[in-house]
């Protein structure tokens, strides 16, 4: 029953034009800044850790800041589940050559770290572009809540997504198909296919499923940043130029150097990147945990 008024006032919300939208999701950013002290925690942590060195009210506005975008985030999550694409086609700014896969004769890697608008990244994809795009998605504990982000994921068209659990081998073949495949490179899933690589200095259980993927199947990498624009203006998708010089034969250096173009996009928006995940939860053997709990 929650699951399903959660989802009907998110139908309700994105009626609303998107400057009151922004207005009301900073509001609810700043409440869960001051009562979901679990995430404010795990956030103020993780930018402890990755920016040591910024003064202590500094890294409290940064944190600040970014509940003020994760409030948007959560609540502007309608515009993209119900939205017409007409909206969704005038409040997507697409910077930067976004029909690369099209000519590629190369199968192509988008690959989006996450910030706060990530998932605007992936409609984007869809909306101006004609390359089927594929992704993995992460099966959600509520079913009503699970079916529904499917149906989101899945409404525009020309797209398919593959359960983390069992991806691998559809993953393979639909790729070798031609299909683009929206990867997203930045998040700590356990040791397993991983390695401890450092980000912003600090060890950081990392796939290497980017490098070894694109290296098996020849794969073309993109890389596509989003950032939700200020008031009302809507969102800006990046797609970047394809990295040079990758994959290379060497998996763990091609992950470093992903995690060093990931640590430079942050540190232009560092306020929309997704820091109540517990990035460095995975620690080396013997070492102590990072975080409270």
């Amino acid at each position: 029953m929650a699951a399903r008024l959660l989802l009907a006032l998110l139908w309700l919300f994105q009626w609303l034009p998107l400057t009151m939208q922004a207005a009301v999701g900073s509001g609810l950013g700043a409440l869960l800044h001051r009562f979901a002290r679990s995430r404010r925690r795990i956030a103020e942590r993780n930018v402890e850790l990755c920016f040591p060195r910024m003064a202590e009210h500094d890294r409290a506005a940064l944190v600040r800041e970014h509940f003020r975008w994760l409030g948007r985030s959560l609540l502007e999550r309608g515009l993209l589940l119900y939205a017409p694409r007409e909206r969704l086609r005038r409040l997507i700014h697409v910077e930067g050559d976004v029909t690369l896969a099209e000519r590629s004769g190369r199968p192509v890697m988008w690959l989006a770290p996450h910030f706060m608008a990530l998932d605007v990244a992936g409609a984007a994809i869809l909306l101006f572009q004609r390359r089927k795009g594929i992704s993995i998605y992460q099966a959600q504990s509520d079913p009503v809540m699970d079916a529904a982000l499917r149906r989101g994921r899945l409404r525009l068209g020309n797209a398919e997504i593959f359960a983390r659990d069992h991806a691998a081998k559809a993953l393979v073949r639909a790729i070798r198909k031609g299909d683009g495949f929206f990867n997203l490179p930045d998040m700590d899933f356990g040791e397993r296919d991983a390695a401890f690589v450092p980000f912003f200095g600090v060890p950081a259980a990392t796939l290497l499923a980017p490098s070894r993927l694109a290296r098996m199947l020849g794969m073309v990498v993109q890389p596509v940043i989003a950032e939700i624009l200020p008031g009302g203006r809507g969102y800006r998708v990046t797609f970047e130029e394809p990295l040079a010089g990758f994959p290379t034969d060497d998996a763990l250096a091609d992950t470093a150097a992903l995690n060093r173009w990931i640590e430079t996009e942050i540190a232009k928006r560092p306020a929309q990147y997704l820091w109540v995940h517990k990035r460095f939860k995975t620690r080396p053997a013997g070492e102590p945990s990072l975080y409270d709990a």
